[in-house]
């Protein structure tokens, strides 16, 4: 075996980044709940608010949606605020299905005897679903941006990935679609990566991603399952 562990990024990697259009509405709904403006409110989320959120600033989504009506200067109910929290995690427990290939793929590497690790930056609501999620028993260590206050390609993030791994940099295999500048993070650690770029992915809008994915001289794959074909073709068998 070349590694003995396969550590994964999640969002665009094992599960697909929901479209633009599906974002859109749902902070559009829950500008409307808030009875803030739709622009502004998605502008801050993708703006200051994402940086903060993933970084763990906010302990929950009551208290980030506090922040942001303070933030506009309006005053909301207890109930409008349970409304808006129910909307973010209906829209946050779609994007935790496994692509296709993903869960198979996945049984394949533990039964091969491979660990599994997971580093995703995202806010709280990822870990507070994930123990329901279809992904769960097959992730050995996940470390979420938000539990662990670190955020890609931050090197103590790898670090602390391997570390609960109990297996050496060297000796995992990170795989991610290239977002937050991880595959140069994570090959700055001593890890080798791979990047994974689905033929109907787009990055428009994201210039630091796709800077990523164009400069990456790495192996790539477009499907999760290709990586068994990294890892050991006997396997595809």
């Amino acid at each position: 075996m070349r590694y003995d562990a396969i550590i994964f990024d999640l969002f665009g990697t094992l599960v697909d980044n929901l479209p633009a259009a599906a974002f859109k509405q749902t902070l559009t709904q829950i500008a409307t709940i808030l009875r803030v403006p739709a622009p502004e409110l998605i502008s801050l989320w993708r703006g200051e608010l994402w940086q903060r959120r993933v970084r763990g600033e906010f302990a929950s989504l009551p208290e980030t949606y506090n922040y942001v009506c303070n933030t506009f200067g309006v005053t909301v109910s207890e109930s409008q605020i349970e409304e808006a929290v129910k909307v973010r995690f209906d829209y946050s427990r779609r994007s935790l299905a496994p692509r296709v290939d993903t869960v198979e793929t996945l049984r394949t590497l533990k039964a091969a005897g491979y660990a599994i690790g997971l580093i995703s930056d995202c806010s709280m609501e990822i870990p507070q679903l994930w123990d329901k999620s279809a992904l769960a028993p097959l992730i050995d260590v996940p470390l979420f941006s938000c539990a662990v206050k670190l955020k890609k390609p931050d090197p103590h993030i790898y670090a602390l990935a391997h570390e609960r791994l109990d297996i050496p940099a060297e000796r995992c295999l990170y795989v991610g679609d290239g977002g937050s500048r991880e595959l140069t993070g994570a090959t700055a650690t001593g890890m080798q990566a791979v990047l994974i770029y689905a033929p109907y992915e787009t990055f428009k809008g994201h210039s630091e991603h796709q800077e990523e994915v164009d400069g990456w001289q790495g192996p790539k794959i477009s499907a999760i399952r290709e990586i068994l074909t990294i890892v050991d073709e006997t396997l595809l068998s």
